[in-house]
């Protein structure tokens, strides 16, 4: 079975944050930051949600429902979460994605 993965507007906009975060961080280094971080991050959360593709009910509960999870992203140091709702036997839909050092989800 696979399931279906989209993003919603919110998700969309996270992933525009987290890049311009990590692209502006790296640009204030100078001489030692790699403007290629940037690509290697956002690579990496969307491989996370290639397996959502496959096999979203081995991600941790985020809530009472079975159905809402968030799936642990790993990148350098630490990583990233996103919140998911797994819709029906089709449809897994990404809510939002935070880099792990970050409060939670708004």
């Amino acid at each position: 079975m696979s399931y279906r993965v989209r993003l919603t507007q919110e998700a969309e906009n996270d992933l525009i944050r987290l890049y311009d975060f990590i692209l502006e961080s790296e640009l204030q280094r100078l001489s030692t930051g790699d403007l290629e971080v940037a690509e290697k991050a956002l690579k990496a959360i969307k491989d996370g949600f290639l397996s959502l593709s496959r096999s979203p009910f081995t991600c941790r509960k985020a809530d009472q429902s079975p159905f809402l999870r968030e799936l642990v992203i790993p990148f350098g140091h630490s990583g990233y979460v996103a919140l998911f709702e797994i819709e029906d036997s089709q449809n897994v839909v990404i809510a939002a994605v935070r880099h792990m050092y970050e409060n939670d989800y708004h």
